[in-house]
């Protein structure tokens, strides 16, 4: 963990002196100079005084680069295509575990031939036009502005049910990071 580096970037980008901190704090210059270089582990008592002083919540300083926030531009977002017809899918950005697509389906395009499945969970929203949606025994015709979500593990299919393209927002969970089909 890099727990100094955080607490200088923040200190740096706020305009605040190590000086500053240790006055606010009660640690000495080298003390501080040394959590930041990260030559020595705070305890979590200094951390939170190191926190307060930088006004952030504990939390923060304790997160990984690849937790923090992260920001995907309109014009950045990577677009793929999925499956034998081809559905445009524009990934708009992601965490460990969930991901977050817009999926393009032209009309009569589908996910698959077949109901398919795999680990996760999901939730979409039909952003435009009609959509088919089924799942084991259910099934319905959706509209904009609808939403629906299963569990991923039973199989499953999508289909454009119209003849107007349709765009759906989907969000998937799943307990593992791994690559792979996400809808």
């Amino acid at each position: 963990m890099d727990i100094g580096s955080n607490i200088r970037m923040i200190r740096k980008r706020k305009n605040i002196t190590i000086a500053q901190i240790c006055e606010e704090t009660g640690l000495s210059q080298g003390f501080m100079s040394q959590i930041e270089t990260n030559k020595t582990s705070p305890s979590i008592t200094t951390l939170e005084s190191i926190a307060e002083a930088l006004k952030v919540p504990l939390a923060y300083l304790l997160l990984k680069k690849d937790e923090r926030m992260s920001v995907v531009r309109k014009e950045e977002r990577n677009i793929t295509t999925s499956g034998s017809e081809q559905l445009k899918v524009e990934h708009l950005s992601a965490t460990k575990n969930m991901r977050m697509m817009i999926v393009q389906l032209p009309p009569g395009a589908s996910t698959g031939p077949i109901p398919h499945a795999h680990e996760g969970e999901e939730v979409h929203v039909v952003l435009k036009g009609t959509i088919y949606a089924a799942q084991g025994e259910d099934s319905f015709e959706l509209h904009e502005g609808d939403s629906f979500s299963w569990n991923a593990c039973t199989p499953h299919l999508v289909k454009n049910s119209s003849d107007e393209p349709a765009i759906i927002l989907i969000s998937v969970y799943r307990e593992t990071d791994k690559e792979g089909h996400f809808f």
